[in-house]
């Protein structure tokens, strides 16, 4: 699964326990009718993906969601959902590209033959 938005919050990482889990929350606002503010989360070496975004940048992120079950001491089970991201692509530069005209293949240039410097001041101004 994909969701696709503007970042409107970056967290630091943080890591819990003896074990070093280390996770890194974003969050992420879609660009709808009515847009949602979701959170995604980051785990273990995947925290390092967000280093080189930015708040308002433009980007896709691949998902999976995860769900979890928990007994509480009163013996009542609970459920519980993340949205747990594990790439992260910047649109904007894929716009920029696009909007860029090709470029042609070096065969479609003819080489420079017996240029000397004669051959470049022979404009007519």
């Amino acid at each position: 699964m994909e969701i696709q938005g503007r970042i409107k919050v970056i967290d630091e990482t943080k890591t819990y326990g003896s074990n070093g889990f280390r996770k890194r929350e974003v969050v992420v606002t879609t660009e709808e009718q009515y847009p949602q503010h979701i959170l995604v989360e980051f785990v273990q070496d995947k925290t390092d993906l967000l280093n080189t975004y930015q708040v308002g940048q433009l980007v896709k992120i691949s998902i999976n969601l995860r769900g979890r079950e928990w007994v509480n001491p009163q013996g009542e089970t609970k459920y519980f959902n993340s949205i747990q991201g594990w790439r992260i692509e910047n649109l904007e530069a894929q716009a920029n590209a696009e909007n860029m005209p090709p470029v042609p293949p070096i065969e479609a240039f003819e080489p420079a033959e017996d240029f000397s410097e004669e051959d470049h001041d022979d404009l007519p101004f």
